[in-house]
């Protein structure tokens, strides 16, 4: 997506029901191509790679060290995320992976220091961010549109995922929760928007003991909950903006923005960042009325598996690839340093990373109303 480039070949470790949007991904982008699919389910495997071209493995042994494999999409849990990525590393391969990029800071520095030593690139979801939603409101501010951003708020708040998921637990165990569930998108949108997170200040509580599962054969059981499930934070940018955050599994409903940001100048309506579009709205300070804004940057049509893409792109232009590792372990640092701040008090500080470039409207596609 952006520069023509030669097919990277790509190998799937994992076919759940994510892999199907990336599935479309690859199929519908020139520069990617499906070699190889494995997944702990054989059959599985084999449906995603029906109709592709692309051949069933045995295992992630077998799937890394295959001569028509230049990159790892790994789709595995989140739990095995570090150890695949590893394992495609030291088989000199390229990885892009679904977030988080590791279970710990630990394993996240441990991918860093593997993929710079071999030479090779990683890339970590979410890649919503590059889509014309996020990019388009990253334009505005970038272009001045609200003054000098003074703050931000982001917002995703729910019941509870045990009221349709019919096996619920995952979330509420560790590694699971609010913030380090959805968190990902939304830390990854401000980082765009506002530059890198410094110091982070948090509160957090789990409110309910239990949860009652509502869906599914399993209906009505119940189960512990140990997780924070309602947590809220001060993030302080690079650039002095202060963003606040709210992450619930505690609330029934709200008429809350999912990301705003507030500037000398005015105001911006940001969309839903797990979503690749969305219309952005502007308020100016010498025009006060919320008014939509036309497209103006970021993949259209952008769907999961945009960010390989766009490292794909990348490897063909020599330039750093937008939905990096860096960005993924700074996210992880900043969820994970807001946790300690919420049980420990006091602020943490939190290390930089580089802010991604922006996406430009490729070549030949035209501004317009935003979808």
């Amino acid at each position: 997506m952006g520069e023509p480039v030669k097919a990277l070949r790509v190998g799937m470790v994992g076919a759940g029901k994510i892999s199907g949007q990336y599935l479309d991904t690859l199929a519908g982008t020139p520069g990617l191509r499906l070699t190889a699919v494995t997944d702990l389910d054989p059959a599985r495997a084999a449906r995603a790679a029906a109709g592709t071209g692309a051949s069933v493995a045995g295992g992630v042994a077998e799937l890394v060290a295959r001569d028509d494999v230049d990159a790892v999409l790994n789709l595995t849990v989140p739990a095995v995320h570090a150890e695949v990525a590893l394992a495609a590393i030291a088989a000199g391969k390229h990885v892009y992976g679904e977030k988080p990029l590791a279970a710990t800071r630990e394993e996240a520095a441990d991918v860093l220091a593997a993929a710079k030593a071999a030479g090779v690139r990683v890339g970590c979801a979410p890649d919503t961010v590059l889509g014309t939603g996020i990019q388009t409101a990253r334009k505005a501010v970038d272009d001045g549109l609200v003054g000098t951003p003074v703050a931000a708020t982001a917002f995703m708040t729910t019941p509870g995922h045990e009221r349709w998921h019919p096996d619920p637990e995952f979330y509420y165990r560790p590694g699971g929760g609010p913030l380090l569930d959805m968190g990902p998108y939304y830390l990854t949108a401000l980082v765009h928007l506002l530059g890198p997170v410094i110091s982070v200040t948090g509160a957090a509580s789990t409110p309910r003991a239990e949860r009652e599962i509502g869906s599914g054969p399993r209906a009505g059981q119940r189960f512990g909950v140990e997780v924070d499930t309602h947590v809220t934070g001060i993030l302080r940018h690079e650039g002095g903006a202060l963003s606040t955050l709210v992450m619930s599994f505690d609330v029934h409903a709200a008429r809350l923005p999912r990301i705003e940001v507030y500037g000398t100048g005015g105001s911006l309506s940001v969309p839903d960042p797990n979503g690749f579009d969305g219309q952005v709205e502007h308020f100016a300070a010498d025009h006060p009325r919320w008014e939509p804004l036309p497209v103006s940057a970021g993949y259209p049509g952008a769907g999961r598996g945009t960010g390989l893409a766009d490292l794909a792109g990348a490897l063909a232009a020599d330039r750093p690839h937008r939905a990096s590792a860096e960005l993924a372990a700074h996210v992880l640092e900043v969820m994970l340093g807001l946790l300690d701040a919420a049980r420990e008090g006091g602020t943490r500080r939190i290390d930089g990373c580089p802010r991604p470039a922006p996406v430009e409207l490729p070549a030949g596609a035209t501004a317009g109303p935003a979808g």
